[in-house]
């Protein structure tokens, strides 16, 4: 079976695809950090005592950022219109979860806090929910 590889993949894909790994992840990073900052309680410092809430909150961020950067790559034509979406969406992602906040009859970020994890599910459902929003209207 004689293989050709140039129909597979080539160098400029392969170099845009860690191209686009690195500036993706860095800005899921940074995305990570402002959520962090947002939050009434320390993530890192939550997830180290092992606070489960906040670990499926965390998760559930994570996911709906991964979502949105899918549809981001997808439907632009470089890394740049592409880094761009994915900050709207971000954006877009913290405004949809104070409106959760806004609209729940109790303190969401407490309630996590505490490890609230039916709380904490709802929570991430809803970051989930909004990266494929987000997603969906990126075109």
């Amino acid at each position: 079976m004689n293989i050709d590889w140039s129909e597979i993949m080539d160098l400029n894909e392969l170099l845009m695809t860690g191209a686009y790994w690195i500036i993706m992840f860095l800005l899921a990073g940074l995305c990570m950090i402002i959520f962090e900052w947002v939050t009434p309680y320390n993530d890192r410092e939550e997830l180290k005592k092992g606070n489960i809430a906040v670990g499926i909150q965390f998760a559930g961020k994570l996911i709906g950022l991964g979502i949105i950067t899918q549809a981001t790559i997808t439907h632009n034509v470089n890394l740049i219109g592409a880094g761009v979406w994915f900050l709207i969406g971000f954006v877009i992602m913290i405004l949809g979860y104070y409106l959760f906040e806004w609209v729940t009859p109790f303190r969401v970020e407490e309630e996590i806090k505490r490890n609230n994890i039916a709380v904490a599910i709802v929570a991430a459902a809803v970051s989930i929910f909004i990266g494929f929003v987000v997603a969906g209207s990126i075109t």
